[in-house]
């Protein structure tokens, strides 16, 4: 039987068939490490629940837009959900299809409705009035008729960290459930426009099916409303947001998540539609880890510390959201008392923490290992104290690629320029 791709022989931790520690020595520290076994696995496990029904995975690539990763979802057929310019241009870099692209986000420009126009996206997804017109006079200069769905807010709470909520009336997302129907009207009238879907995303790391349940419900009643005015709803994207295990969570199975969603749309008579999913954390989560080494133990009155050499600028979600990320020694020591840390970086920053009180055997030089950093980890990485950001690594069984070089402190300069004289 084959390993996890995250395993331990002899107690240390492997990816795949790689031992972490000489990953660490190979590449440097810190280092985003990424499985493709569990990549596929858990792309697969969208795609078989998929299969024979009417229904896609779109890869919402702002969880993790490295160009080796979009390439190896592309070849395994999956479409791409973006929220910028900038990532259409990953999309295609890494040979995805623009037709099997839909474009969120609640800040697009002219320029970038201009070329996904050019590129040919398969839909825009629309989330307000104002995003609308702006479409429609785009799509009139360029003599193009832009396919367009509408992201609707369904006022349902997810339950998850309010950073992370995006289907309630608070939140900036989405068009006003109340408001839907008539800017679905306004949307048919205008001649550079063709209706096609519906959008619907109500959060990130839901761990329980019922929400997406009361969600779909409410945009299926919208979608009978809005073809009784005469509108065709072609598609249903119910977005993505499920979650994965960071520590106790218990998140549903992908297939089984997926099979109840789409047999629940089925029941409701709604099963000629195809169904739009949109995935990130749920693919990318925990194929990923990011090691670091530490630097220092730093004993205190109340607190130690384990100073180690990543950071806030690597790994955000901790200091951004309070998120949790298991913590472990690659190579435990059997010879040194475990003693409680938090784990801390070098960033001049008192929120510049990775784990709080976690119970670790390590001297200074050992590598760590921080879980689940495949989604949100590189991504939202920046170079705050002018720190390169890392490499990462994409682990092929015994062999190791790297998907992005580390760079280097000229390179983070090279665009600025002193004053003359």
């Amino acid at each position: 039987m084959p390993h996890a791709p995250l395993h331990r022989v002899d107690g240390a931790l492997y990816v795949e068939e790689l031992d972490a520690a000489s990953l660490a020595d190979r590449f440097g520290t810190p280092l985003y490490v990424y499985s493709r076994a569990a990549l596929e696995t858990a792309y697969r496990a969208y795609a078989d629940a998929c299969a024979g029904r009417h229904a896609r995975v779109h890869y919402a690539i702002k969880a993790n837009s490295n160009l080796a990763i979009l390439n190896l979802f592309a070849r395994l057929g999956a479409g791409f959900d973006i929220v910028s310019g900038g990532e259409l241009a990953r999309v295609l870099a890494a040979g995805g299809r623009a037709d099997r692209t839909v474009f969120s986000g609640v800040g697009k420009t002219a320029q970038e409705m201009h070329e996904a126009l050019e590129a040919g996206v398969r839909c825009f997804n629309v989330e307000s009035i104002a995003e609308l017109e702006r479409l429609a006079e785009v799509a009139a200069r360029a003599g193009k008729r832009a396919p367009v769905s509408l992201r609707v807010n369904p006022d349902v709470d997810a339950g998850t960290h309010p950073y992370i909520s995006t289907g309630l009336k608070s939140n900036k997302f989405g068009v006003a459930y109340d408001a839907a129907r008539d800017a679905y009207r306004r949307a048919a009238a205008l001649p550079s426009l063709q209706v096609v879907g519906i959008d619907c995303h109500i959060g990130s790391q839901i761990t329980e099916i019922a929400p997406y349940l009361d969600a779909t419900d409410k945009v299926l009643a919208l979608v009978e409303a809005i073809e009784a005015d005469g509108a065709t709803i072609s598609h249903v994207d119910v977005g993505g947001g499920l979650g994965i295990q960071y520590n106790d969570e218990t998140p549903p199975d992908i297939g089984g998540f997926v099979t109840t969603l789409l047999d629940h749309i089925a029941q409701r008579g709604h099963g000629h539609r195809e169904i739009l999913f949109e995935p990130g954390r749920s693919l990318v989560g925990n194929a990923g880890v990011l090691l670091t080494r530490v630097e220092y133990l730093k004993p205190g009155e109340t607190k130690n510390f384990a100073i180690v050499d990543a950071a806030m600028n690597d790994l955000a979600r901790p200091a951004m959201y309070e998120a949790y990320h298991a913590i472990e020694a690659v190579r435990p020591r059997e010879t040194v008392p475990p003693a409680r840390y938090d784990v801390v970086g070098p960033v001049c920053e008192s929120g510049d923490w990775l784990g709080r009180d976690r119970t670790l055997a390590i001297e200074p030089g050992d590598v760590l290992a921080i879980r689940s950093a495949g989604a949100y980890g590189f991504a939202m990485s920046s170079n705050y104290n002018t720190r390169t950001r890392a490499a990462e690594i994409l682990v092929d069984r015994a062999d190791a690629h790297v998907a992005r070089q580390r760079e280097t402190v000229a390179s983070l300069f090279a665009g600025e320029h002193i004053l003359p004289g």
